[in-house]
Formats: structure tokens, sequence, C-alpha cells
């Protein structure tokens, strides 16, 4: 009975020619909001500062940190073995290294480096904080020039990106458009199920049926997770042999998390089905939840960057758990434990979403 009504499910959305229009459209409405919602303003960053000169010149360099209203928390560490974990556990974006020579290079009148290492999980931070870098160290180098009466070419910043060599915005970009667009795709489906069934008349054939309620809820979940798992899968296909972007990580462990992100979503999509009475309202709903979702999922800005009242609400996303998990295994082949870390979250999302449009289903039904 369960695979007659998702067989029927997958044939209504398929003829129906609203359906098919909506799971095509609205990626491209996403896009014009997206241009228009997101910022990139970068304030407050947190930083680390390993500074192991004690020289009069390291340590004006490094007041003029303290003084930038950009960077307002400063870590000091205590050796180069700090800066990994600092950069990989996101305790800040930038570690600005000075070394045991800098100020005696400057004092001989040679020419002396810093190094300054960036987190490029958080592209668009990490580029404004080199730039914000970059203005003070050309400022130092430049008063340093005038004091010393010296006439020397300006500091060369040489960065080095990890994952992204190039900074391909493509590379960041369709890694989150998998998990996106799945996303979108299930919402429809799962949105449009209820209200159709209202909208043509079939919802009371669909009470006197033999199925039970949890059979009913299982018949209109089920093909948006279908549905949800095609487009990822397109959106993969198309990423690595259209767009040329390396996937480096397991598919396995790809397809799995994919699968469980869709069926956390789909919970979402059966809630507002339920309480809509027309496709347009389903519709609609989508949008309501669509756009909140995803600006606070860390897509077009840094969660660190959002209002402290908003950022536990980033939680409850699932698809802050899919951005890093497509991300992470698309450029940098995560393990299965960093998988794991962000599927069990989507898990217990995905079982409260059931649960809840369930005995939403059955009051509506009652």
């Amino acid at each position: 009975m369960i695979l007659s009504l998702i067989k029927k499910e997958l044939l209504a959305l398929l003829r129906d020619k609203k359906s098919r229009i909506s799971i095509l459209l609205p990626p491209l409405v996403q896009l014009t909001l997206f241009a228009s919602a997101a910022t990139l303003d970068v304030k407050n960053v947190p930083i680390g500062i390993l500074n192991r000169d004690s020289g009069e010149e390291a340590f004006e360099l490094v007041q003029r940190f303290h003084g930038s209203p950009f960077f307002t928390k400063i870590i000091y560490l205590q050796s180069v073995e700090e800066i990994a974990p600092f950069i990989d556990n996101q305790r800040g974006v930038m570690v600005l290294s000075i070394d045991e020579e800098f100020s005696r290079k400057l004092d001989k009148k040679e020419e002396a480096t810093i190094q300054v290492i960036l987190d490029g999980r958080k592209s668009n931070t990490a580029q404004i904080v080199a730039g914000y870098t970059s203005q003070i160290v050309l400022q130092y180098n430049e008063d340093f020039k005038a004091k010393a009466d010296l006439v020397e070419e300006n500091s060369i910043l040489m960065p080095r990106s990890w994952f992204n060599p190039n900074l391909l915005y493509v590379w960041y970009n369709i890694p989150c458009l998998v998990a996106i667009l799945s996303m979108l795709t299930c919402l429809v489906v799962t949105t449009q199920s209820v209200a159709r069934e209202r909208e043509l008349g079939t919802f009371d054939q669909l009470l006197v049926s033999p199925l039970t309620v949890r059979q009913i809820v299982i018949g209109k979940i089920v093909p948006g997770i279908i549905v949800g798992t095609i487009e990822g899968t397109i959106m993969l296909i198309c990423g690595i042999f259209l767009f040329k972007v390396p996937f480096t990580g397991s598919f396995l462990y790809f397809f799995c998390s994919l699968v469980v992100f869709v069926w956390s979503v789909s919970g979402i999509g059966l809630f507002i089905s339920s309480l809509s009475r027309t496709q347009q309202q389903a519709m609609l709903g989508t949008f309501i939840f669509m756009m909140p979702a995803v600006l606070l999922s860390g897509f077009a800005t840094p969660i660190e960057n959002m209002p402290t009242l908003l950022q536990p609400v980033t939680y409850l996303i699932p698809l802050r758990y899919m951005l890093l998990i497509s991300k992470g295994l698309f450029l940098k082949d995560i393990p299965l434990l960093l998988v794991l870390e962000r599927v069990w979250p989507m898990v217990v999302i995905g079982i409260c979403n059931t649960i809840g449009a369930s005995l939403l289903f059955r009051r509506r039904m009652a």
C-alpha cells in the first residue's frame, strides 16, 4: 500500500505542469534574492598573533593590530605548534606570525618578512581580513621608511590558499548549491503533496482509504527524499564534469549524508503542506522557510558575524550541517568522524520533524 502511494505521488508530480515548473523556477528566484540579501561586513574578527621577536619594531607592528577597529579580540600564541589547532578549531580567522629576526633585520636595514595564515573555509571573511592586514602592514612599512629615511620597495604579501589554490568562486559555490537545491526540491515536492490533494478534491478519498496515518506520512515523505536525492546527484555530476570542481572525498559518505539531509527537511515540507489549502499557499510557505534557512546556514555570510541572538537558531537548520559536509567532501576529503559529527544533528532534526509532521497531519485529518 505504501509503495502504491509513493508511486501515485511521483506520477502526480511528473504529470502536473505546475509542479514541474515549481521545481525549476525557484532556484532562479533564489539567485536574485541572494544578491540583495547577503552582506559581507566583517567586524570584531578574532585573530591569533605569534610574536617570537621581543624587539621594538615587532612590538610596534603588533600594537597596530591592537589599534585596528576590525580586530577586537587578539589571542597570543606561544609556539608554532599552536597555529594549526587554532585555525582548525576555528578559534580565529587569521594568525600573524613574526619570527625572531624581524626587528634585527629592520635595524640592519634588511628585508624582513611576516607570515599571515588565514582560514580558507570562510573564503569571503578571509579575503576581507587579508585586505585589512595588507593595509596595516603597508602603512607600517611607509612609516618605518620615513623614520629610517629609507627608500625601499613596499611590503609584499604572498598568500597561499589551501584546498582552493586559485580562489575559484565556483569551487565554493557548487558544493553549496548541491545542498541548497536538494533542499529546495525536497521542500517543493513535499509541500505540494497534501495541498494538491485538497485542491484536486482527492484528500477525502485518501482519508477513507485503508492506509493508516503513519503510512500516509511515509508515502508523502519518501517521494520528496527520492526527488531531492536525484536533484543532488544531478548537481554533483554537473559540478564534477561540467564545472570541473574536484571531488576528493567519499561518494558513499556524501550520498548517505544527502539522504539524511533531505529526510530532515521533508518533515518541514509536510508540516507546511498540512497547513496549506492550495498549492499557491504551499509554495509561499516554502519561500517563507527557504530564505531564512539559507541566510542563517552560513552560505552567504559567516555564522560568527551574525547577531548573538540568531546564532543559536542556526543549530536547528539542517542546511548548516550539510553545507559543511558538502564543502568538506568536495575539497578537503574529510574523514568519517567529521562527517558523523555533522550527520547526527540532522538525524535528530529529522526525527523531530517527522514526529511533528505526523502529529499535525493526524490533527488535520481529525
